[in-house]
């Protein structure tokens, strides 16, 4: 096996796909990456068993073949070459690999191809066409809320809703919920429901391209392809908690605000809230709002006023300043508009002014004030 390839070009790829593989596995093959070369087109593919993703690259072939070679040394070595070429080449029969550049020599021990795990044959029984960029907003603005919790495993990952034009995104950890609403696909869908694992939609967002992404489902599998790269994933096959129920309808209380300034606001005094609860107080009456925080066990405390839209009756309210600052940080209007009840119901959080076609809902649990 021998081609000739730039090392910065190689190492887009490597960058690509480099998620994928497992720091550590009980399969040792797994902390490798297949390359595999026929005529001038290089594969290069990575998998932990639940995640497989293979990308494409243009080199110049002189011997086909395939190996396993072991990602984190390769990855270090090709991201401390500067930009130069690299003859890489491979005696398939004692698994060494040599890369040689003008001033450098390098030899690594790979491993036969024929022990890496086959990428599962892949039949999309429903196929979905999407903007590169829509679905990286999608990602962005709910994946960060997902559950790190083994054992609600449906909540580990992202529900997708697909019903004819519309699609949405759904991810909640039991504290947050996010609900994201898209109305616009460019084609009717069948009634689909499939939970997305939180790791294979960070690969998506880092590695997705501006261009259109063609998302195949079959019952197990979800597969995305974008450029020349493929990335398959195993379906949380779960059932997701009915996240509507939650979600209430008649908070009647509207807040407005600057989401920039509540952000920074909330996270000053988020300094001085407990270790424990970080919890911070929203206290609401017209055109006025104090967030004030208190750590009782180290005597520290902070209050600050921030100014917003509100003439319903006085309110106080307690959040998780941690999970305030998270809703504030994935919304990019410049307003934010709270809905409020009572000091003990979920509060709506979402952008002033949405986008065309999109709705976006962001919900928070409160916790309770301390007296």
């Amino acid at each position: 096996m021998k081609f000739t390839v730039a090392s910065n070009e190689l190492q887009k790829v490597l960058a690509k796909i480099i998620g994928v593989v497992p720091s550590k596995s009980t399969l040792p093959i797994l902390e490798n990456i297949l390359f595999d070369l026929k005529n001038n087109t290089l594969r290069l593919s990575a998998t932990d068993l639940e995640v497989s993703m293979s990308a494409t690259l243009d080199v110049k072939g002189s011997e086909d073949g395939s190996i396993t070679v072991p990602a984190k040394r390769l990855m270090e070595t090709i991201r401390a070459l500067s930009d130069v070429t690299i003859v890489f080449s491979a005696d398939l029969a004692a698994n060494k690999i040599k890369m040689i550049t003008e001033t450098g020599e390098y030899t690594l021990l790979g491993e036969s191809s024929d022990e890496f795990p086959a990428v599962p044959q892949f039949k999309g029984e429903d196929e979905i066409q999407i903007e590169g960029a829509l679905l990286r907003r999608m990602i962005g603005r709910t994946n960060f809320s997902v559950s790190t919790d083994e054992l609600r495993p449906a909540m580990t990952g992202v529900l997708f809703q697909v019903n004819q034009k519309e699609l949405r995104a759904v991810a909640t950890d039991g504290h947050r919920l996010v609900r994201f609403k898209y109305v616009g696909l460019k084609r009717g869908q069948a009634k689909k429901d499939i939970i997305i694992p939180s790791k294979a939609l960070n690969l998506v967002a880092r590695t997705s391209e501006e261009a259109q992404s063609t998302i195949l489902v079959d019952t197990n599998h979800v597969q995305f392809s974008f450029g020349g790269t493929i990335l398959t994933s195993r379906l949380i096959e779960e059932n997701y908690p009915n996240y509507e129920s939650v979600i209430p309808l008649d908070n009647d209380k509207t807040v407005v605000v600057n989401r920039e300034i509540l952000l920074a606001s909330v996270r000053r005094v988020a300094l001085y809230s407990s270790t424990t609860t970080h919890q911070v107080r929203f206290s609401i009456r017209k055109n006025d709002m104090k967030i004030a925080a208190e750590d009782v066990d180290f005597g520290g405390e902070a209050r600050e006023k921030v100014p917003c839209k509100y003439d319903g009756e006085e309110i106080e309210i307690g959040f998780n300043s941690n999970y305030i600052i998270d809703i504030l940080s994935h919304i990019d209007s410049d307003e934010v508009s709270f809905k409020l009840s009572t000091p003990i119901r979920a509060a709506i959080i979402y952008p002033a002014t949405q986008k065309e076609n999109e709705d976006i809902l962001m919900l928070v649990m409160p916790v309770r004030l301390n007296v």
